[in-house]
């Protein structure tokens, strides 16, 4: 399988054996369930769920690569990548950057939060959340072509494509 996620310089070939077809499943199915891959609308949630959504991947994806083993990070002949460095590098270089930066400075504007008003009326008063939605719309383009890049793997149609979208 041909792979390039030009959006964080990765290209190259992945053969993905049973052990890391089982993985991408799992992965697959925690990315297109989650709004690490569904647009968040203005009017639709809070950012701080959008942001735990994300940091949450990271438990997640290290269960996925514990419960499966190190067949999932076998050294590949001619330079091939495996599972385990693709999940690797979605958190460390798709998601990890995200998270580095608006999780403080949202912490910061939450915890000036006035009693009378609610968590949402706060967030949607806060002058970085638009900021922040475009910050996450860019992060969801990559963790997008994570999610295509699995469904190839696994041999399934693109489930996202059941999500209607605002783009």
């Amino acid at each position: 399988m041909k792979l390039n996620l030009r959006i964080l310089e990765i290209s190259g070939t992945w053969e993905p054996n049973d052990a890391e077809r089982r993985a991408a499943w799992e992965l697959y199915v925690e990315l297109v369930t989650r709004i690490s891959v569904v647009p968040l609308r203005a009017e639709e949630g809070l950012l701080r769920e959008a942001l735990s959504s994300l940091y949450s991947l990271f438990a997640t994806t290290r269960d996925v690569l514990r419960r499966h083993g190190p067949a999932v990070a076998e050294p590949k002949r001619n330079g091939q990548y495996n599972f385990g460095y693709l999940a690797v590098a979605m958190l460390n270089f798709g998601i990890r950057p995200l998270l580095a930066s608006w999780h403080p400075t949202l912490e910061d504007w939450e915890n000036q939060r006035p009693a009378n008003l609610s968590r949402r009326e706060h967030e949607h008063a806060w002058p970085q959340a638009d900021e922040l939605r475009t910050a996450l719309q860019d992060t969801r383009r990559i963790l997008t072509a994570y999610a295509d890049l699995l469904a190839s793997a696994c041999g399934v149609p693109n489930l996202l494509e059941a999500v209607p979208t605002t783009e």
